[in-house]
């Protein structure tokens, strides 16, 4: 094995020693240069800082155990980068074994200094300080892109830290999140989209000082750590430069694919603070950015403290609200608009009795549910809920209908086909009475599966609504494609009717397309006579809010149907 030139640093007071492995080394070995010192004094110490990635030789005297794994410790803190071979007498075997679990590469009997035996010991140090810096590398990065991963960012923000304890300066740092990347890995294939978080990595990469730090925290999030900042203003600069850095198209294989980020900046006011804290503070900054429209940077302030301490409150509690017993089921009305008075559908909607909160509606705590995972278990419950209680309802009123709402990450489940059809069979109900209403948004970003999905809850003869319809998300052309029977039309574009003609003209466009493609269409969201009267007017089929009337208890409910039947 030809390791090039070797540069060998060796720690002796002994002259014979010294002379011998000098004679040695030159014999067998033209291009190693050796470097002698009695001991670690001030000479040796530089020579460690001149040559970090030397070999050292620790030629240890009989009987100076202590001194010897002192002096190990030493060479390995001052020179990580360095390969040591320890040389102590033949009977000094405890000591060779403890030096080797203490971080030394070889250990050498002064017996065996035969020129073969130094030189494999030396090329043996050598090349397993080579393969451990490959593993603790391949250990603390990222291998995809090359950056430093989540344990390594979080070592270097806890060292920023202790510096910033010492010496005042400003640490920051920054969340970054790409937005709706998970689409390109659904359109695009996940190849794809690991080339594309590499050429951003690239990118992003050039942006920084020598002293900063970027990392791949995980999946499509990147960190960034910055010191020695003099000002707000400078981070907040840093943060813009990064958002228009990114938002070039990246081209693969000659498509063009655009990709925009979501930036949460924490400037660290307390150092004694831990880097888990300033990292959940950057990714509360950061989720603030997305919810007020993504492709910007929001600052960790109070408020979103507040939101921090809330949210995560929020998660842990909604993890047990099942089991716990606290999820209720509320139905809201929702009427034929050439029947004013007959009740004749009833959507069911989950909400949550909050031991200190009181009772959330599905607004409030459904979007934390999809991020966490849980909106399948909560969505199982209100189905098998909502069918048995809807079960006697429709043996007294047969016209009547049921709708329930689907999260996204039930429209992944490949089994929620076979799970509805159960349920309805449990329930006895005819599975046409049934409406499930799928968000609009799911489709955007799953279409494949989801339409797949959708085929599938389709053939169980349950009817099918698009809901949120008008945000965009759903092609024209999707949307012919899609096996369903309604559209409900976004809440936003109900609640604006009346405020101008542009509106009307907005709900107007979306009920025509709708009944062009043979859909019925509902209105979400009514709220006032006005409101009612003008979606009559343009020819909406069906119409639900706090107008018609809010969401009630099934006891409630069953008062109603009692009333209306009377």
């Amino acid at each position: 094995m030809d390791l090039g030139p070797v540069r060998v640093l060796l720690l002796s007071a002994d002259f014979r020693t010294a002379r011998l492995i000098d004679d040695v080394l030159h014999a067998t070995w033209s291009r190693t240069q050796l470097l002698t010192h009695a001991g670690m004094d001030a000479a040796a110490a530089q020579a460690l800082v001149d040559h970090p990635s030397c070999c050292v030789l620790l030629d240890v005297p009989a009987g100076v155990r202590e001194e010897a794994l002192e002096l190990l410790a030493y060479v390995r803190l001052s020179a990580p980068e360095a390969s040591i071979v320890l040389l102590c007498d033949g009977d000094e075997e405890a000591l060779a074994l403890e030096a080797l679990k203490a971080g030394a590469q070889d250990c050498l009997a002064k017996s065996e200094l035969a020129p073969a035996l130094l030189r494999r010991s030396l090329t043996h140090a050598i090349e397993r300080k080579r393969s451990e810096a490959r593993v603790a590398h391949q250990a603390l990065h990222d291998q995809l892109t090359g950056l430093p991963n989540r344990a390594l960012f979080l070592d270097r923000l806890g060292v920023a830290l202790e510096r910033a304890r010492r010496s005042g300066t400003q640490v920051a740092v920054m969340f970054l999140d790409f937005d709706n990347f998970k689409r390109i890995n659904d359109t695009r294939g996940h190849a794809v989209g690991d080339r594309v978080l590499a050429a951003l990595a690239q990118r992003l990469s050039t942006l920084l000082r020598p002293m900063d730090t970027v990392a791949r925290f995980g999946g499509d999030e990147f960190t960034f750590l910055f010191e020695d900042l003099t000002s707000e203003r400078e981070v907040v600069l840093i943060a813009d430069r990064i958002c228009h850095a990114a938002s070039p198209p990246v081209e693969i294989d000659g498509v063009e694919l655009i990709v925009t980020v979501s930036i949460g900046i924490a400037i660290v006011g307390d150092p004694a603070v831990s880097p888990e804290t300033v990292i959940r503070e950057a990714d509360a900054a950061m989720y603030r950015a997305k919810e007020r429209g993504r492709s910007r940077y929001e600052l960790f302030d109070e408020e979103s403290r507040q939101r921090a301490v809330a949210r995560i409150e929020l998660e842990n509690a909604i993890r047990h609200a099942v089991e716990r017993g606290q999820l209720r089921l509320q139905y809201q009305p929702r009427v034929a608009l050439n029947a004013f008075t007959d009740m004749v559908w009833v959507e069911a909607q989950v909400h949550w009795q909050h031991p200190r909160r009181g009772l959330l509606g599905p607004g409030e705590f459904m979007p934390l549910a999809e991020e966490t995972g849980v909106a399948p278990v909560i969505g199982r419950f209100a189905l098998e809920q909502a069918l048995a209680q809807f079960a006697p309802w429709r043996a007294s009123r047969p016209d009547m209908r049921l709708s329930l709402s689907l999260s996204s990450r039930q429209l992944r489940d490949a089994n929620l086909a076979s799970v509805l059809s159960d349920a309805i069979a449990a329930a006895g109900i005819d599975p046409r009475a049934i409406c499930l209403e799928v968000p609009e948004g799911a489709v955007g970003e799953d279409p494949e599966t989801v339409t797949a999905t959708l085929r599938r809850l389709a053939a169980t003869g349950v009817r099918l609504a698009l809901r949120d319809f008008g945000s965009g998300a759903a092609s024209f052309s999707r949307l012919r494609e899609l096996p369903v029977d309604a559209i409900k039309i976004h809440e936003d574009f109900v609640k604006a009717l009346g405020e101008s003609d542009e509106d009307a003209s907005i709900v107007g466009a979306l009920i025509e397309l709708g009944h062009a493609l043979g859909l019925t269409v509902i209105a979400g969201g009514t709220q006032t006579a006005a409101q009612l009267e003008l979606l009559r007017a343009l020819g909406c089929d069906a119409a639900q809010g706090d107008l018609i009337g809010p969401p009630v208890t099934a006891e409630q409910a069953q008062a109603l149907l009692v009333a209306e039947v009377a």
